[in-house]
Parts: C-alpha cells; structure tokens; sequence
C-alpha cells in the first residue's frame, strides 16, 4: 500500500488498540514448540525461501521502478550526513577536513581493553596506534585524490590490525573493527598512517583506515567512473569467487559479495583469458594494484553458473525473501569481521542486489530522512508498536537500539524475522530466560524474542522503516 495509507493503517490499528490488550490480536493461541535445535518455533520446512514466498501476496510485484530507486540513491547522498557524494568533493582539501574525517570516526581509547588472547592491552601500545595516525603531518592544503578496492578489506578505527575488546574473554566485537569495502569500491584517499602501511580513506558509506595494499590509486574519472560502465554483472550470490588463475594470482579465487557491480572486459571471447577458454565464464574486468600502487585493470573469469545477473534484480518481495536466505547459517561477522557481516551490513546487502543504497549503521538507517519511517519515542505504548507490527510487509526493516531484523512473513499470525545477530533469547515454559546464542544469520519469530526477563523486543522498537516506497 503507499506510504500515507501504511501510517493511516498504524495509527487506526494503534487507536483502536489499548495498552491490555493481547499481544497480539492475529497470533494463534498455541504456544510454539522448542526444537532440538533450541531455535523456539522452528520447523526444517521453513529454511526454504519458497515456503515464505508461497504465503506471500503478490511476490513478484514490482515494489520500486529502477528509476525510482536511483532517485532515492541521489536524494539519500544529498540529505543524509553519514553518506558521501565522493563525486561533490572538492579539488583540493584542506587540513581541518581531514582532521575532522579523522578524529569523527574514533577517539583515543579511554577505557581498559583486551586483545584475543584474553591480555590488558598496554597504554603505550594504545597510544602509540593513535600516535601512528600522524595528524601532525596532515598538510594545510592537498590535491583530492581517488583510488578503488582491489579486494574485500577491513576499514578500521585505527592504523592496526591489533583486535581488541571490551570485556576479558571476549574474542567477537573488535572494539577496532568498523565495516568492509569490497572489489571495485571507489575511495577518495585523504591520509596516511606515519608507517604508510595505513590510508584513511572516505568511501559512499563510511570513512576509517584502510591496509594500503588494498586500494591501487588512480585519477577522479578512473575511479568514480569504473562502478558505471557497461556491460557488467551483478552478484546476487552471497560471495561467489573467481576462477583460479596462477596467470594472474591477484584475481584468483577473488570474493565477490553481494551486490557488487563488476564491468565486463572488452576482451576477444575466443582466446583463453589467464590460460582458460572463457566461454563456460563471464570474463570481467576488474580492478588491479601495481606494484607502484597504481590502478590498472585486468580480466578475470566467474564461472557463468555463479549467481550473478545482467543487471540489478526487480525490487520485489520474492526476491527479497530469496536474497536473505541466501546468507542463512553465516557466521555473524561484527563489522564486516570474519568474512561476514553484521545486522546492518546484512540488510545492506540484500538491497544492494536490487540497487538500494542504505547507509552503513543502524543508528543512520534507522532515521534517514531518505527513507519511508515511522518513529517510536521511547514512552510509547506497547498497543502502538504492535499495531505497526501487524502493517508489516515483506522487507520491511525494524530497528531497535543496537539492531536490525528483516521481516519475513507470518505464520499463523506470528510475525517472523530474518537477522545478523549475535544473540537471540526467549523465556521457557517454566518462565526462565533461554539463550539461543545464535551468533550467524537467523530466522526467528518475533514476538518471543525478549532483552531480558521483563522486555522483548517489541517493548524496544524504534523505528520501522519500509524500503520499498518513498517517504
């Protein structure tokens, strides 16, 4: 339904609605059963994307025209703060703009932390990372220049590759880790640590520091001009390689995730390419670091039966559905870390493969002024939330504080959700908390998943953010 009549449709259901009411007026009385698995309510037949499709009305419905998504992608870099329009920057920048690049994104640790090994991490060592940044070489003035991902890289919040935590023991949420860039990304280069090893680089979605061996630089057209060329291919498989090639070892077995729009080389498709016929392959052409850390490009093969399409796949909610499923079972990755993702780069993602644009972290995506919303104040009545819970429809994002969950669908009234988390909790029969400990990319009903004993996940929605129309 358009926008105004899906807020018309929540505020008459949260109007008619009172804070005693039941949880929720369409959910069967029956209580879900607890597997084997632990995983309350989940049954083998649901892992299937076409079990959800087949309860969905009007799967294959175009929900956004690629034209309409593509004017969003523009308003989203013109009105949202936590995106950059890297093609706007100026020629030259200066030192206060770096600097602020910089100091935005990390402050000086101010609180013990921990490395893997389970070791108080020394203040010298803490400071001389921060001291590697080298804000006091930032020149006056500099030339803007641009440079593109060579391959999947971590961005961090310092020049190291030191993981560090929180809390003793803590071996996932490296405090360091801030999110990924991937083959073909374009980044405008704006400093280096004192080591050269590091460069802060400023992409679409996020600025941090970068392994310098991952970005080959090359002149503004070069860069922010390779993500438009055609013909390309889009992956739309999780992370599909490359052929190997010992002719060409830096394009081989290269991930590519999804979502991520290669061009195709204009190469003669009857002569081997790095040794292989490449008539079973897409050849590509795709982005090269020299050894003078100049952009070049080469071809590489994808084997034609990877998951990739001629173009951005239809905004739709079976392809939404099949999307999402396609990362089902990977490990939950804190910012990009362990070869995954995490719950926003998740949702990312699977709307990237449509051609959506989302910024990088929940607290930007869940108040977009780009983006369809309805917001909850924290005094909000439970009969409010549960009304918007009941406008759902396939791909809409749900956001509490720290979080993001996909919804799926229904079953027997029971709203449920696809989602990167690296926890997941409900209360047992006998009333006591249950941890699931998901840790990977899950599918969950709802309304059982709870914060603690006394709140759910209900209790802390924020916002509701509907992808698939204009606000």
């Amino acid at each position: 339904m358009p926008a105004p009549a899906w807020r018309a449709l929540t505020l008459a259901l949260a109007l008619a609605c009172t804070p005693a009411m039941a949880l929720d007026r369409g959910i069967a009385s029956t209580p879900l059963t607890v597997p084997l698995s632990g995983v309350i309510g989940m049954q083998d037949a649901y892992f299937a994307p076409e079990f959800w499709i087949a309860r969905t009305q009007a799967p294959d419905q175009v929900l956004m025209t690629p034209a309409a998504i593509q004017a969003r992608n523009v308003r989203l870099l013109q009105l949202d703060d936590s995106m950059h329009d890297l093609a706007a920057l100026p020629v030259t920048l200066d030192r206060a703009r770096v600097a602020g690049w910089i100091d935005g994104l990390a402050s000086p640790p101010s609180k013990p932390l921990w490395d893997e090994a389970g070791k108080p991490v020394a203040k010298a060592i803490l400071d001389a990372i921060v001291a590697s940044r080298a804000m006091d070489t930032i020149p006056a003035s500099q030339p803007t220049r641009f440079g593109i991902a060579v391959q999947r890289t971590a961005l961090r919040a310092f020049p190291t590759d030191l993981r560090v935590f929180n809390r003793q023991g803590e071996t996932d949420i490296d405090r360091f880790q801030e999110s990924a860039l991937f083959p073909g990304d374009p980044v405008a280069i704006v400093h280096a640590s004192r080591d050269a090893k590091w460069l802060f680089v400023i992409s679409a979605r996020y600025a941090a520091w970068v392994a310098a061996d991952a970005i080959a630089e090359g002149d503004r057209a070069s860069a922010l001009g390779y993500a438009t060329r055609a013909p390309h291919r889009i992956v739309t498989g999780a992370k599909p390689r490359t052929v190997f090639t010992r002719e060409e070892p830096r394009l081989s077995e290269l991930q590519l995730d999804m979502g991520v729009r290669i061009p195709l080389a204009s190469v003669p498709q009857d002569k081997p390419v790095n040794g292989q016929h490449p008539y079973a392959s897409w050849i590509l052409e795709l982005p090269v670091r020299g050894a003078d850390g100049r952009l070049g490009f080469a071809p590489a093969l994808l084997q034609r039966n990877a998951d990739t399409s001629a173009d951005y796949l239809p905004l739709t909610r079976a392809n939404l559905i099949r999307q999402s499923f396609k990362f089902l079972g990977e490990r939950y990755g804190w910012g990009h870390s362990y070869n995954g993702r995490d719950c926003s780069g998740f949702v990312s993602e699977v709307y990237r493969s449509m051609g959506v644009e989302l910024p990088r972290n929940t607290s930007d995506q869940s108040v977009s002024p780009a983006f369809d919303r309805i917001h909850f104040e924290a005094d909000a009545t439970r009969a409010a939330r549960m009304a918007a819970v009941d406008a759902l429809d396939v791909g809409d994002l749900i956001y509490i504080p720290g979080h993001v969950m996909m919804f799926a669908g229904r079953i027997d009234g029971m709203p449920w959700v696809i989602h990167d988390t690296n926890g997941g909790s409900f209360l047992g029969a006998d009333g006591t908390l249950r941890a699931m400990q998901l840790n990977g990319v899950s599918l969950t009903p709802l309304v059982p998943l709870r914060f603690g004993k006394d709140h759910d996940y209900i209790d802390r929605i924020t916002n509701i953010v509907r992808m698939t129309r204009d606000p």
